[in-house]
C-alpha cells in the first residue's frame, strides 16, 4: 500500500480528471437529446414530403413543401451559379434557373425552377401556372464569393434582393422558393428541378459516441498515470 503521501500527489490530478469526466459526460448526454430533436425534424420533412404541398405561409421554414400562386413576370430571368453536368457527350456548362413570380398581394417570389444546360439567362415560354417547392433562405455575398454580373443576368450570389433588384423588380420577397418536380427527359433544355425536401445532417448518435469514448479513455489514461505515478520514489 503506497503511503499517504503519494496518494496526495493525485489529488490535483484526480480533481481536474473527475470533472473533465463529467464534462465529456454531459456533452454525450447533450447530442442524445439532440439526436432525438433531429429525429423529430426528419420525420417532419418525411410527412411533409409525402403530402401535398400547402399554401405559403406568412413564415415559411424551409422543412416544408409550399405551393406558391401568381402571374410570372414576363421576360425575366437570371441564372445562379455555375455548375457543370455530366452527359453521354461529355460535361455541359449550366445554372440554377430563376424567374420571378408574382403573387396576387403584389409581392414577387423569385422562383428557382432548377438547373438548365444555358449561360445565358432565357426565361422558359410557358412556365408552370403555380411553383411547388421548398423555401431557402437568402445567402449573403462574402470575400469568396465570385463577383455577380447583373448586366448578364448571372449571379453567384443566392441573394432574392439583389437578383430582383437586377431584374428591375421590387418588393422582393425575402427568400427563394426551390422548385420540386420530376426530372424531365435526358437531353431536354427543360430546367432539372430538386427531387426532395432539404434534410439536415443527423450525425448526433456518432458525436455521442465520440464524447462517451473520450469519457472512457481519460478513465483508462488516469488509471495509468495514477499507478505511475505511484510507482515513483
Amino acid at each position: 500500500m503506497p503511503p499517504m503521501s503519494k496518494w496526495r500527489r493525485l489529488i490535483a490530478p484526480g480533481i481536474t480528471a473527475f470533472v473533465v469526466f463529467w464534462l465529456l459526460i454531459g456533452m454525450g448526454v447533450w447530442q442524445i437529446h439532440r439526436l432525438a430533436w433531429k429525429e423529430a425534424i426528419v420525420a417532419t420533412i418525411r410527412q411533409a414530403q409525402a403530402a401535398a404541398p400547402i399554401a405559403l405561409p406568412a413564415n415559411p421554414t424551409p422543412f416544408e413543401k409550399v405551393i406558391v400562386t401568381g402571374t410570372w413576370v414576363p421576360g425575366k430571368a437570371a441564372l445562379y451559379g455555375d455548375e457543370v453536368h455530366d452527359s453521354p457527350h461529355g460535361p455541359i456548362p449550366g445554372a440554377e434557373l430563376i424567374m420571378p413570380l408574382q403573387r396576387p398581394d403584389g409581392i414577387i417570389v423569385l422562383v428557382n425552377l432548377g438547373w438548365v444546360p444555358e449561360q445565358t439567362p432565357t426565361p422558359l415560354a410557358n412556365p408552370p401556372p403555380a411553383a411547388v417547392g421548398y423555401i431557402h433562405a437568402p445567402i449573403r455575398a462574402n470575400w469568396l464569393s465570385p463577383p455577380d454580373d447583373p448586366v448578364h443576368g448571372l449571379y453567384y450570389t443566392l441573394d432574392p434582393q439583389r437578383i430582383g433588384a437586377g431584374l428591375g423588380e421590387q418588393n422582393i420577397a425575402p427568400y427563394i422558393l426551390i422548385v420540386l418536380g420530376p426530372l424531365p427527359p435526358p437531353g431536354s433544355a427543360q430546367p432539372q428541378p430538386e427531387q426532395d425536401l432539404p434534410t439536415p445532417p443527423n450525425n448526433h448518435y456518432e458525436y455521442a459516441l465520440t464524447w462517451f469514448g473520450f469519457a472512457g479513455v481519460l478513465v483508462f489514461q488516469f488509471i495509468f498515470f495514477a499507478r505511475k505515478r505511484l510507482a515513483e520514489p
